[in-house]
């Protein structure tokens, strides 16, 4: 969820990629959503590209320390954006698609 949530507050699927290309993370970012291998990317990168702030936010609705936040970050993100762009690319409907994502997420907890 934490990953949806991060995805979400940047301005959804091309928000977030934009801010990781900005922050130099663009070839990390185009492995994720291209159809061949995830490049990893490190807590650190992920704090520099987001904000430390941003990720203590998350972590604090979370209940987590922020260092467990860009750690879970750093291994979701690279899969969820993977899976929102099956096609290599950012598909048209990418907003449906996280609130299908999230919806799915919030029955899975209140299962």
């Amino acid at each position: 969820m934490m990953a949806l949530q991060i995805i979400q507050q940047n301005g959804g699927l091309p928000g977030i990629l934009g801010k990781l290309r900005q922050t130099g993370l663009g070839g990390l970012a185009d492995s994720w959503v291209g159809t061949g291998a995830n490049l990893p990317v490190s807590e650190d990168q992920l704090s520099q590209a987001l904000g430390n702030g941003a990720i203590g936010r998350i972590a604090q609705r979370c209940g987590i320390a922020p260092g467990a936040a860009a750690g879970g970050l750093a291994q979701m993100l690279p899969q969820i954006i993977n899976q929102l762009t099956p096609d290599g690319q950012v598909p048209g409907n990418h907003g449906a698609l996280l609130e299908q994502a999230m919806a799915a997420f919030a029955a899975r907890r209140q299962a």
